[in-house]
């Protein structure tokens, strides 16, 4: 594709494209938000020339497309793909998620919101992508496992790139990592001046569960005093949960291969569900047992709950009734048992 003397080529430009997302995104990690939106414009204008290489737009058709809405420049451009969006959100809790709490966080730090519906089949494209080309991505959004079976947790995501320990849950973690996530947002919140209506409520969610949390309300909780009153609970749970943590992931480790390190092993679960509390067979029949069959097998022809074939009835015989049936005439059903 021929370009203009001087102009760089789109090759370039999206190279350059590519560097400046991702230094958006690390300047959105450490709350550099003036840094984030000179890096913003920058990659705006990396954009139009792109635009301008490729497609031959005019630069007066981008200053129009600028002035339009922002949710028509938005759609027009492509948003964040919702995996990165996850990422982003995820690289602040630096726990496992669930979706709820990774959209509101992505919602209070982050511009734009994820899309509750494309979560629901996002680890299973995951898990499709890395079994089919494995390491192919720099990372991937995957399952937690759980320590005793190390199955998918339900509705929990993590980062392929997190140590396995920090991916493992154990019966400890759930409240564990609220407290971490807690404390990671109360610090990221406190970086930067005042925080936003939803960077408070989003506080006062973590500090209503938190006991020693000051603030009587979503626009008063302090983020230093989050922080410590999450921090202080913390070191009461952390080293236990550590230690169960170790263990399932020492055994994760010596078990599972390398895709069920990530998306767990639905397949043993199974199997111990299934097998795991399975009785032996008796070593002879027990007793009655072939003529509680046949007595079955009568019921469903018809006869009553108490009639039984050949017989091997079990109902009390009345007085003076002879004690076999050998004296009676055989009827048509004995002679097919026979």
């Amino acid at each position: 594709m021929s370009t203009s003397p001087g102009l760089p080529s789109p090759e370039a430009l999206e190279a350059r494209i590519a560097d400046l997302r991702a230094a958006v995104r690390r300047a959105m990690a450490k709350g550099d938000r003036a840094r984030a939106r000179e890096l913003r414009a920058e990659l705006r204008r990396a954009e139009h020339a792109w635009d301008e290489a490729v497609l031959g737009e005019n630069p007066a058709d981008a200053g129009e497309r600028d002035r339009a809405p922002a949710g028509g420049r938005a759609a027009e451009r492509g948003l964040v793909p919702v995996r990165e969006q996850v990422h982003q959100a995820l690289t602040l809790l630096g726990v496992p998620a669930a979706p709820k709490l990774i959209g509101s966080v992505y919602a209070a730090f982050f511009p734009g919101e994820i899309a509750g519906a494309k979560l629901t089949s996002l680890r299973r494209d995951e898990e499709r992508s890395f079994r089919t080309a494995p390491y192919s991505r720099p990372y991937y959004l995957c399952a937690a496992l759980t320590a005793d079976l190390l199955a998918p947790a339900r509705g929990l995501i993590t980062v392929s790139t997190w140590p396995l320990e920090q991916r493992v849950v154990g019966p400890l973690s759930a409240r564990t990592d609220f407290l971490y996530a807690a404390l990671r947002v109360a610090e990221h919140a406190g970086r930067g001046g005042a925080p936003s209506p939803d960077v408070q409520r989003l506080l006062w969610r973590f500090a209503s569960n938190i006991p020693g949390t000051p603030g009587d309300s979503a626009a008063t909780v302090d983020p230093a005093a989050l922080a410590d009153a999450a921090r202080a609970e913390l070191e009461v749970h952390k080293e236990t949960d550590g230690l169960h943590r170790r263990e399932a992931a020492e055994r994760a480790r010596t078990q599972l291969d390398e895709a069920e390190c990530l998306f767990g092993s639905r397949l043993r679960a199974m199997r111990a569900v299934s097998s795991g509390d399975a009785a032996p067979a008796p070593a002879g029949p027990s007793p009655g047992s072939g003529r509680t069959l046949t007595s079955l097998s009568g019921t469903r022809r018809g006869g009553s709950a108490g009639s039984t074939r050949g017989g091997a009835s079990r109902i009390p015989r009345k007085a003076g009734s002879p004690a076999s049936p050998e004296g009676r005439p055989p009827s048509a059903t004995d002679k097919d048992d026979r």
